[in-house]
């Protein structure tokens, strides 16, 4: 998009235009408290400026970082004039951020983890019907351990991520070792984004003993999503930081011109 002057007025078009946008998309957010109220012509037409173009285009660099929602909270507390709270949004979304590296780095260690057993081939196999191993396991412990309600592991075994079997004499399931290592990849692979049916693919293929490469290659991609999702962070921040220089650049205007009447 063109460099604007300050005094140039745009119409809803021309702002949509430069960013493959409609114009109805502009007013809605608009509406939304994305962009500042738009002046009016004195027949009623939208009129913006430089200062709304800002606004659309740090929104717009937000996105991708933040997503959605929380780059329309962000902006709608900017044009609020509630800067704590624009920054507290954009804080949590970098401890998300955080957060999802930690959890990668979990799943990555609980990988390193698998190797050795996937080796040796121990903790593959169930015990027979009836037969405790010490490595059985409750639905409500296992689910305790993982800090998930007992459904979500019953969801996972429908959607075959776990195989429990059934002890004979009271039904109640029994999880094995490979059960609770299936289910603690699943559970870090939720909490990385990927779907259920994302992850089956790839718990059959641990479980097949087919080699861990599908599991790798994912960690890849989410290496690359994460890493992607911090640079547009960086972007989004820059683009902010120009629409609150040109907000305050305009309120600083507007007081001058107040003191000279």
């Amino acid at each position: 998009m063109r460099n604007l002057q300050s005094g140039e007025r745009l119409r809803p078009v021309d702002l949509a235009r430069g960013h493959g946008l409609s114009t109805q998309a502009v007013r809605n957010y608009e509406a939304a408290g994305i962009l500042p109220a738009a002046e009016r012509t004195p027949h009623g037409y939208r009129t913006y400026t430089a200062l709304h173009a800002g606004a659309l285009r740090a929104f717009l660099a937000l996105v991708p970082g933040h997503g959605h929602q929380t780059a329309t909270a962000i902006m709608r507390a900017v044009n609020q004039a509630a800067l704590d709270e624009a920054f507290r949004l954009v804080d949590e979304s970098h401890a998300q951020l955080l957060d999802d590296r930690r959890t990668l780095q979990a799943v990555e260690s609980a990988l390193r983890d698998l190797r050795p057993a996937m080796a040796s081939g121990s903790g593959a196999a169930s015990e027979p019907a009836g037969v405790a191993g010490p490595g059985d396991t409750s639905i409500g412990t296992l689910a305790g351990r993982l800090g998930i309600r007992p459904a979500t592991l019953r969801a996972w075994e429908r959607a075959g991520l776990v195989s429990p079997r059934r002890d004979p004499r009271t039904g109640y399931r029994v999880y094995d070792e490979a059960d609770v290592r299936d289910a603690r990849l699943t559970h870090q692979l939720r909490r990385g984004g990927y779907l259920l049916e994302q992850i089956a693919p790839l718990i059959a293929r641990v479980r097949a003993a087919g080699g861990l490469e599908p599991l790798e290659g994912a960690l890849r991609d989410w290496h690359g999503r994460l890493s992607a999702r911090g640079r547009a962070m960086l972007t989004g921040a820059a683009e902010l930081e120009a629409y609150l220089r040109r907000r305050e650049g305009g309120a600083a205007g507007g007081a001058r011109a107040a003191g000279r009447e």
